[in-house]
């Protein structure tokens, strides 16, 4: 993205070019490559994989989208990379465990807590 030691493809016609342009041009295709950089060199680290999963959850999403829906040439490799984020979410599962938490029901809070509205009152 920044050194350009690795040559990029021509992209594909139709949407898919329109789509890499319009990124191109908005210079938010620096914004992707740095998420990127920075997600990747906390995987490696090893000491911040879940902040590093964090930031590349998302990018991994866009991709395997802009290939399922645009580019489909280029969906088994995007398959592979899901699929590798999907082992190392799995890996640190508990890290993620607050996304995913059901907030109490009210049957769950005790009744002065109901009646009042507040959910912090100890019974």
């Amino acid at each position: 993205m920044f050194l350009h030691f690795i040559p990029m493809p021509p992209p594909p016609e139709g949407p898919a070019r329109e789509f890499m342009t319009a990124l191109f041009l908005s210079h938010y295709l620096y914004v992707v490559g740095a998420l990127q950089v920075v997600g990747g060199v906390l995987l490696f680290t090893g000491r911040w994989t879940p902040l590093g999963l964090a930031l590349l959850g998302p990018v991994i999403v866009n991709i395997l989208c802009f290939h399922l829906l645009m580019a489909p040439a280029g969906l088994p490799m995007a398959i592979v990379v899901s699929l590798l984020a999907l082992f190392l979410l799995w890996r640190y599962r508990e890290h993620f465990a607050g996304l995913v938490k059901n907030a109490p029901t009210p049957s769950a809070l005790p009744r002065q807590a109901i009646a009042t509205g507040d959910a912090a009152v100890n019974s």
